[in-house]
């Protein structure tokens, strides 16, 4: 689905994730963070929604983050038939990618994990604006339900616990 950049602002609120509480999940390994080869965010990008999906959702379990697009509110966009759509990506070098055109001035700006789950989309739901998973710099992404990004989410945490 073609995503449409408008110039809508969202907001994040604060909030907490684990697993057990009391218990933290094993973090991944030291070293994972550093910066992605601009050919690994190309052959991502060109991956099906489908795929692109699930690659957001393990990205997003093993970092602990989501990445939005910020300037003076969160950068919102559009479907085809007007539904609003918060984009979403599982590294900031995606988000920095789509940061082009209406978006140019946004920055990057971390989403933690906990405040995705508990805040922000449910947020969404209760807003009726979709989870914009992983557009790319052209402007498609998947817009599914927020019901099925929770659900995707929790079963890949399931891994980590």
């Amino acid at each position: 689905m073609m995503l449409k950049k408008n110039d809508n602002h969202g907001r994040q609120t604060r909030g907490g994730h684990s697993c057990d509480p009391g218990q933290s999940r094993p973090r991944r390994p030291e070293g994972s963070n550093r910066r992605m080869h601009p050919k690994q965010l190309a052959a991502v990008f060109a991956l099906p929604p489908e795929k692109r999906f699930q690659h957001f959702t393990g990205m997003v379990a093993d970092r602990e983050q989501a990445w939005g697009l910020y300037q003076d509110g969160w950068a919102l966009a559009c479907t085809d038939d007007g539904t609003k759509v918060f984009p979403l990506w599982p590294a900031k070098e995606y988000a920095q990618a789509c940061a082009l055109d209406d978006w140019a001035a946004y920055e990057p700006r971390e989403i933690p994990l906990g405040d995705l789950m508990e805040s922000l989309l449910p947020k969404l739901k209760s807003d009726g604006v979709l989870p914009g998973i992983l557009p790319t710099p052209a402007g498609k992404g998947a817009t599914p339900p927020v019901d099925d990004v929770m659900a995707a989410l929790e079963e890949e945490l399931r891994k980590y616990c």
